[in-house]
């Protein structure tokens, strides 16, 4: 078997609304096997002002990420032609998204695709199926920091996929942005997310499935937190209740309190936990698993694809 480092290397780069994310694989017996992975909270979506622009500064934040990144591209030899840059939602909305492309292109030597809400969705599935053992039909939920995701699926076929108009850092700004937090703030929350998701309730209800997931941010900080804890990964409206409690507790932004928490997570915890609780209740969700894999995950397994037939 040859070494890994004699392999050629590829690169899924995707650019989300709260995180900055970037695997680096080979190919071993036909599937990816990631070498490499690097993760920056860039926040990009606290950057977006009320004249729909991205803020200068928000963007150089962005923009020095995709520094690191090209260094680390140069650092396993990937090749310019094994690399795929994606980029969500924050990228789908600002008026000035052109400019972000244009001024990441010399960075990264690689353009930046904006997928849709729907591609993104398909993408996140791939992920999860290729990472995630279990042939049941499943519920994917996967809130970012500007959109969340919704798919349900069975194996490798998609049924249903949508993307909505929420996530952590778009909530944090609208109902926890100032301490103390406040039960009103998460009653709030709850009705946003009806009211974004009601023209898709119906479909989610009708399908139905065997077992929820979570993917990506939101879900991986829950389940950080309670691993740290010791106790069950299994996210469950008591888990989300006991949560929302602690943070309703704490005095200061940064949930200095609650244990487990990173300062990393800490900004869009809150949000993250109201949008779960809401979830729950209105989808009647009993358990949340977490995925082994989405976005990130989906892009790689399309890049192999494409080496292999390269």
């Amino acid at each position: 078997m040859p070494q890994l480092s004699s392999l050629p290397a590829y690169a899924a780069i995707t650019l989300g609304s709260n995180s900055f994310n970037m695997l680096v694989a080979v190919t071993v017996a036909g599937k990816p096997q990631i070498i490499a992975k690097y993760k920056r909270k860039v926040r990009l979506a606290e950057g977006i002002g009320d004249d729909g622009y991205l803020s200068h500064e928000v963007m150089q934040r962005g923009l020095d990420c995709l520094a690191l990144f090209a260094d680390m591209l140069k650092k396993h030899r990937v090749n310019q032609h094994a690399v795929a840059v994606i980029a969500t939602a924050t990228l789908r909305v600002i008026a000035n998204a052109d400019e972000f492309k244009q001024q990441a292109l010399p960075i990264l030597g690689h353009p930046i695709e904006v997928i849709s809400g729907l591609r993104e969705a398909e993408l996140i599935y791939q992920g999860m199926v290729a990472t995630t053992t279990g042939v049941e039909k499943r519920l994917v939920i996967d809130i970012g920091g500007a959109s969340t995701e919704f798919i349900v699926g069975k194996g490798r076929k998609v049924l249903f996929k949508t993307s909505v108009p929420m996530g952590g850092v778009v909530f944090n700004q609208q109902f926890f942005n100032a301490t103390p937090f406040q039960m009103l703030d998460f009653s709030q929350a709850k009705d946003a997310v009806k009211n974004i998701l009601s023209e898709h309730m119906q479909s989610l209800t009708n399908l139905g499935w065997d077992k929820a997931v979570g993917a990506s941010g939101v879900v991986q900080s829950v389940v950080s937190v309670l691993q740290h804890r010791q106790v069950s990964e299994v996210i469950t409206l008591t888990v989300l209740q006991s949560l929302r409690d602690e943070i309703l507790a704490q005095s200061d932004l940064l949930l200095s309190d609650i244990e487990g928490l990173t300062a990393e997570q800490a900004p869009t915890f809150a949000s993250g936990v109201a949008i779960l609780l809401a979830l729950f209740e209105l989808l009647s969700i009993k358990q949340l698993h977490l995925a082994g894999g989405a976005l990130r995950e989906g892009v790689l397994q399309v890049l192999a694809d494409k080496q292999r037939v390269r």
